[in-house]
């Protein structure tokens, strides 16, 4: 028999489900309440609702505990691929040697993109913003493969396979889009990739390829993309994730809603915040690099000035992504050997939060924004793309919940809200206001 919990309101009792998931997690099923009572919750923000049951990621902000399907994200980040996590979200077990060639394969078969989404492309303006391009050129891509209304019990073809064919397009053709967005505002020819690369290996040849050079990997780089990659991956349900899965929920196309999720990405409050560390770090330089004098105004209440990149919303403790991701940005750094100004603006102001009394006692604490932008910084990759990167990094979490929300039938998102407007008015005639 299930636990529950018992609500009381003007004298009636309703006893409500307990539901608890595999890593004791306990949420009050409300599902029926409105029905039983007439009576629905208030939640700005959604920080208190359950919005579905998911299988695909854990998070517990409070002991600083990151898993992708059971899978701590410390040894994954460590021995896995990118796109073997990206297998692992989505489809729930990591692949073996035949499913991972078969997907790697299946992506580079798919990796050609129209050439009018290239005429598209030159379209928009260079000033334009990366992450808009995106999200256009993503929901362009409906153009070219117009959604096939298929039903679960089709006997033309399987779901299953349909909705594989949707993800590996999605997964083959964004890294060319996100290549060519970055390539463009460099002022680069369009790189096609190279079929007998790696998923990661592709990425960087992409983007960093110049067209008189013999392009030469770099083991570091390519390792510390991966970590990045697999890091943004997924983080349950963020505001993005939470689109993406409220806009398939209509039956939208997989790259609708992605699209949707990327637009959602690209606040400053969500994805845009490594772009905002750059952004700081750029100020404090031109403000004379002195960093006391900001780390000062941070611990001012009465100060307007925030420090970016320091908490997280969700880790009450060490963002556990940060403490990988530390160790790769400072890897890329010494190999590159790089002399920048900006980037001793950023270890300076690391140092001095971790040896800060006022920051260790709030635990506020380098996040995975911080590190993230040090490392596309370094490889000269422009401020307004780090978004892009991040979306990149998290477009197998995107998939996974789209496809697990279509899987488990879940109906259309639609929130209640309680009125606060105006009671009913008459309506007088413009000459009588």
């Amino acid at each position: 028999m299930k636990e529950k919990a018992k609500l009381n309101i003007n004298n009636s009792e309703l006893n409500l489900d307990l539901i608890q998931g595999s890593e004791s997690e306990v949420g009050i099923d409300i599902s029926k309440l409105r029905v039983n009572s007439n009576i629905i919750t208030l939640d700005p923000g959604y920080k208190n609702t359950g919005s579905c049951k998911s299988g695909i990621t854990f998070l517990d902000g409070e002991k600083g505990i990151l898993r992708y399907r059971g899978y701590s994200i410390e040894e994954l980040a460590e021995k896995a691929s990118f796109l073997e996590v990206a297998f692992l979200l989505i489809y729930g077990e990591l692949p073996n040697t035949t499913q991972l060639n078969k997907l790697l394969d299946d992506i580079q078969n798919n990796s050609i993109i129209d050439e009018d989404i290239k005429r598209i492309l030159e379209t928009f303006p260079k000033s334009a913003h990366p992450m808009g391009i995106l999200s256009s050129l993503t929901s362009a891509l409906i153009a070219f493969k117009p959604e096939k209304k298929i039903s679960l019990k089709s006997k033309e073809e399987s779901y299953e396979d349909y909705m594989y064919s949707n993800i590996v397009q999605l997964l083959a053709k964004i890294p060319m889009l996100v290549a060519w967005v970055h390539r463009r505002r460099k002022g680069l020819s369009l790189d096609y990739g190279n079929y007998n690369l790696g998923y990661v290996e592709n990425i960087t040849k992409m983007m960093f390829q110049l067209p008189n050079q013999e392009y030469v990997e770099n083991k570091v780089i390519i390792d510390a993309m991966n970590k990045l990659l697999i890091l943004h991956a997924d983080h349950e349900q963020n505001c993005s994730t939470s689109t993406v899965r409220i806009v398939g929920s209509s039956e939208a196309s997989l790259f609708a809603s992605v699209s949707a999720g990327i637009s959602a990405l690209w606040g400053r409050l969500h994805g845009g915040a490594n772009e905002a560390v750059l952004e700081m770090l750029e100020a404090i330089r031109r403000d004379g690099g002195d960093t006391k004098k900001f780390m000062a105004k941070a611990k001012d209440k009465t100060d307007p000035f925030r420090l970016m990149g320091f908490g997280h919303r969700v880790y009450k403790n060490f963002d556990p992504r940060a403490k990988i991701i530390k160790v790769a940005a400072d890897k890329v750094l010494n190999d590159l050997g790089i002399n920048d100004p900006i980037l001793d603006i950023a270890k300076s102001l690391e140092q001095e939060a971790l040896e800060d009394s006022y920051f260790i006692e709030r635990k506020l604490y380098p996040n995975v924004d911080f590190y993230s932008g040090i490392i596309y910084k370094a490889l000269e990759i422009p401020n307004e793309m780090f978004t892009v990167m991040f979306a990149l990094g998290r477009l197998p979490g995107w998939v996974a919940h789209w496809r697990e929300m279509r899987n488990n039938k879940e109906p259309i998102g639609r929130p209640r809200q309680i009125y606060v407007g105006e009671k009913l008015r008459k309506f007088n005639h413009i000459n009588s206001r």
